[in-house]
């Protein structure tokens, strides 16, 4: 077995993988499908999915990259039955990690940029028509979206460059602490904002009345896909772990810290939302346009809505550290490439890569490849969030349970080593038929829903 790097606490493996879940899914996209899907009942199905489906898979990730010493590519190579072809899917899914920063890189910029123009003003006393009007003119601005996106790979880059242990372990657990202090200083005022009750009321207190299936499916897809499973994000992690605990409790702790993430955010927004009385549901729009204008209503505003898109950079920068950290342990894996060289070529490549997405906004917006109104973004994210993810997903539980892949009993011998919980063996039949089917659902409704 080769040498590998290893990180240096239990406390780094679990702050670096839960970065990679807490991003952009959580804080961007959860808030505005739970305002629109009724509020708690809606936060209710969310974390019972989280642990239904997204457990078993995390552990099967992480149970592949740790008995392989190896990135997703090279785990299900190493792993495979002689003759079998399953590591083709791991070439896919190191490619959708690339496909994920194409686009994600440049959202996460778009909140580096709303720190610097909420803290210097830009946005202070806006009509909400020109807030709006604010998001338009940036969105369409190339050059500086080129900055922006290009700040974000930069950093990204650079921290990993530094190492696993001094520069993404630290890093991470600087910015994972940041995340939640400045959380809990969110709260705070958003909760005692007049009329912030009727928010918590919302976001905290269930009305089945509101349940439909198709919210029980917005749970069951935000769940799915805010842990970004499927394309070996967490494999690599699992990969820098050691043997001395067993996978289940870890893979809670990670989950634990995603979706703490994503319900603290809510409640910072919800309060916030329903004491100026702005709509939660507004889509996507929600963070960029939407809380600008709930900002400039409140006493202190510059200073509450800088802090804001502080976290919101902060969340986006553990993904994109996660994520870069994958693609570079892919070269030097395969390629032998050292740290520093698969850093800063991986800079230049990333770099440009990313360059369709903005240019989607701007010079390019006349390609709608997916329909009417669609853009360069919605084509990346859909390659990712509809197939990607939910195909690989499946691969890697039908991997892990079947005679044809890596097969059950070495599945479970490598989750179960070590001390701490263990993975239920008795769940041998959910995660071999039931959970696909489960997925195989996601999939299809996914695309009954986007076409239809």
């Amino acid at each position: 077995m080769q040498e590998r790097e290893q990180l240096a606490t239990r406390l780094g493996f679990i702050l670096v993988s839960a970065g990679c879940a807490v991003g952009l899914g959580n804080v961007w996209r959860f808030p505005y499908i739970t305002g629109r899907y009724g509020g708690a009942v809606f936060v209710l199905f969310y974390v019972l999915f989280l642990m239904v489906m997204g457990l078993p898979i995390m552990v099967c990730e992480y149970a592949m990259g740790r008995a392989s010493r190896r990135n997703l590519a090279g785990a299900m190579l190493s792993l495979e039955p002689s003759g079998t072809k399953w590591h083709i899917y791991g070439y896919l899914g190191v490619m959708g990690n690339m496909i994920l920063m194409m686009f994600y890189t440049t959202v996460a910029g778009w909140g580096l940029a709303y720190v610097y123009h909420t803290a210097v003003g830009h946005l202070s006393m806006l009509s909400p028509e020109e807030v709006e009007g604010f998001f338009a003119s940036f969105v369409s601005n190339t050059p500086q979206l080129v900055l922006w996106m290009a700040l974000t790979v930069i950093l990204g880059f650079i921290v990993c460059s530094i190492g696993l242990q001094a520069g993404v372990e630290r890093v991470s657990k600087v910015l994972m602490s940041g995340l939640f202090l400045l959380l809990i200083v969110l709260i705070i005022r958003s909760v005692t904002l007049p009329g912030a009750e009727k928010g918590l009321a919302f976001y905290l207190k269930p009305d089945f009345s509101k349940l439909s299936w198709e919210a029980v499916y917005a749970a069951m897809s935000q769940a799915f896909f805010s842990l970004s499973l499927g394309i070996g994000s967490m494999t690599i992690f699992g990969s820098y772990l050691s043997k001395k605990r067993a996978l289940t409790g870890e893979s809670v702790y990670v989950i634990f810290f995603g979706a703490l993430s994503a319900l603290m955010a809510g409640l910072v927004i919800f309060p916030a939302c329903f004491a100026f009385g702005v709509d939660a549901g507004a889509g996507p729009g929600l963070i960029f346009v939407t809380l600008p204008n709930v900002f400039n209503s409140m006493m202190g505003g510059r200073l509450w809505g800088t802090l804001f898109f502080v976290f919101l950079s902060f969340a986006s920068l553990t993904t994109v550290i996660a994520v870069f950290e994958h693609l570079i342990a892919f070269t030097m894996d395969e390629w032998k490439w050292s740290r520093k060289k698969a850093s800063y070529i991986g800079i230049v490549v990333m770099f440009i890569a990313s360059l369709p997405c903005v240019l989607g906004f701007g010079p390019w917006s006349g390609l709608e490849i997916l329909g009417e109104g669609t853009n360069i973004l919605d084509l990346e994210d859909f390659i990712v969030g509809f197939n990607l993810l939910p195909i690989g997903s499946l691969i890697f539980v039908l991997f892990c349970t079947s005679k044809y892949g890596w097969g059950w009993d070495n599945f479970i011998k490598e989750a179960n080593t070590g001390i701490g919980p263990k993975f239920p063996e008795g769940l041998r039949g959910y995660m071999t038929y039931v959970l696909p089917v489960i997925i195989v659902t996601i999939f299809v409704v996914g695309y009954y829903q986007f076409f239809c």
